[in-house]
């Protein structure tokens, strides 16, 4: 199918537009801790469910195994955690316009290690599209912003989250290379490793303790934390793995970058937020550069 790849990306934007706001409610009530092992254990219940419906053969050779391991520890573990720890020491603002490297870090990893040539078409489009996102997120006010300050730990912690995930997509185009693999199942084992890697280390430090109780005490902790791993670690990244098997990395990471411009009308809607005019121009020229991306 033409233009898969580009297509599952901006789906994949949209489902973690939608799970942002659902970790964000649930974090809120219980604590980033137990929204981020939960959600992933959540996900592995659904993977193993749509597995065995499917009837998917696990035909993977070690090798790919391997790959998708290392992109679970890389993007899910490393990446993620430091995002997190970023998000406390400067706020989640200037932590995504830190993120928004991403892309940009991911199409250099790709061009070196996986040989991966983008068209001058598809360097404009990336950076336009990363102007554009860049634009709306440094604009948006955060509240309360006097809890956060520039300083360079964690800059440098939203630093490593960037790579972190986009070395995490290198390992996953490197088992896909290889030969086809479903989706589901490449989000399992991608999932999976990152539970057996996080899970003793919170049971271990404590921060993870009696999460039933935790959530039994705020159910709306638990379906905030349920609708986000569904369209979050489940369908979001499984179509993300199936967009970067179907197109270049550089241009998957970018358009699944989208996610703060997707995420206006719903903030707009649901948080009251009022969109300056600065955060719609950003709109519209992220927008323009995706159009691009489509285009090359």
């Amino acid at each position: 199918m033409p233009l898969l790849g580009e297509i599952t990306a901006l789906i994949t934007a949209c489902f973690w537009s939608m799970s942002s706001i659902a970790f964000t409610e649930a974090s809120i009530r219980v604590g980033p801790m137990y929204v981020n092992v939960t959600r992933m254990l959540i996900a592995l219940i659904f993977l193993s469910v749509t597995l065995i419906f499917l009837n998917v053969k696990v035909d993977l050779s070690s090798n790919q195994i391997w790959n998708l391991t290392i992109s679970g520890f890389a993007g899910l573990v490393i990446g993620d955690t430091f995002l997190f720890k970023a998000f406390r020491s400067i706020g989640a603002r200037i932590s995504m316009l830190v993120m928004a490297l991403v892309p940009p870090i991911s199409a250099l990893l790709a061009f070196f290690f996986l040989g991966e040539r983008l068209s001058i078409l598809g360097v404009i489009g990336i950076s336009v599209t990363v102007f554009g996102i860049a634009l709306v997120i440094f604009k948006r006010e955060e509240r309360p912003t006097s809890n956060y300050k520039i300083d360079y730990t964690g800059i440098f912690y939203a630093m490593i989250g960037a790579v972190g995930q986009a070395v995490g997509l290198i390992f996953a185009k490197y088992a896909f290379n290889e030969s086809g693999i479903n989706g589901f199942l490449a989000s399992f084992v991608r999932i999976a490793s990152a539970v057996i890697i996080i899970y003793p280390m919170v049971i271990v430090t404590k921060r993870f303790r009696e999460p039933v109780k935790v959530f039994m005490k705020d159910k709306k902790g638990f379906l905030f934390t349920l609708i986000g791993a569904v369209f979050g670690p489940y369908l979001g990244i499984t179509f993300s793995l199936i967009s970067i098997s179907h197109t270049k990395v550089g241009i998957a990471s970018t358009i699944m970058a989208t996610v703060p411009i997707l995420m206006l009308p719903l903030v707009h809607f649901y948080y009251k937020e009022k969109l300056s005019w600065i955060s719609i121009t950003g709109a519209f020229i992220a927008v323009g550069g995706v159009a691009l991306l489509f285009l090359h």
